[in-house]
């Protein structure tokens, strides 16, 4: 599997700090050893891509609330053979909400190693194992008409960006989500509070 164009943009990405450029490293050393890394079928590490979508004023985000994790999240999924993250970024935020959604930058907004332990997903267990995770900036419009996906979230809604941490009951996600807004409002031009 030709992994050379997402190299090049994990290579070309400009760190958020010490945390993004150690996790940045790993990334690209996981693709030196692993050739799968864009399939699930790595059991040890594997892309996936996700999006913080902003409304037209960069005031509310749109969330899901995610049936594995029991929280409110972004959206997101597995790469599934696809290299092109941004593009796995809107299939996944399309599919999860219903909503038209569009890239504010196609530039990557954040990179995370995220740990998935261990679960049962439809009747089957899967191991712990690393999300290599690119996220990404996206808009969409807040009086459009949304949906749930029944097999991955019960809720789709907008919140307040402000209330984005408070509103996740994922501990470690917290750090994720204030970097993803400091993030934004230099991809934005400023996110209006």
């Amino acid at each position: 599997m030709d992994q050379t164009g997402l190299r090049r943009r994990i290579e070309n990405y400009r760190p958020f700090g010490a945390q993004e450029e150690r996790e940045r490293q790993t990334m690209l050393s996981y693709m030196d050893r692993f050739s799968d890394l864009p399939e699930r079928s790595n059991e040890t590490a594997h892309f996936t891509a996700s999006a913080l979508i902003l409304n037209e004023r960069r005031d509310r985000t749109l969330l899901v609330y995610h049936n594995l994790y029991d929280s409110w999240s972004w959206t997101g999924g597995h790469a599934d053979g696809e290299t092109d993250l941004l593009a796995v970024a809107l299939r996944e935020a399309q599919e999860e909400t219903g909503a038209e959604v569009r890239p504010i930058s196609p530039e990557i907004l954040s990179l995370d190693i995220l740990p998935v332990w261990g679960h049962v997903k439809r009747g089957v267990y899967v191991a712990s194992h690393l999300h290599l995770n690119l996220a990404f900036l996206l808009e969409a419009d807040e009086n459009a008409p949304l949906r749930v996906k029944p097999d991955e979230n019960s809720g789709v809604r907008w919140f307040p960006l402000e209330d984005l941490t408070e509103v996740v009951r994922e501990r470690e996600m917290k750090p994720v989500y204030r970097k993803l807004i400091s993030r934004a409002e230099a991809f934005s031009g400023g996110i209006n509070r």
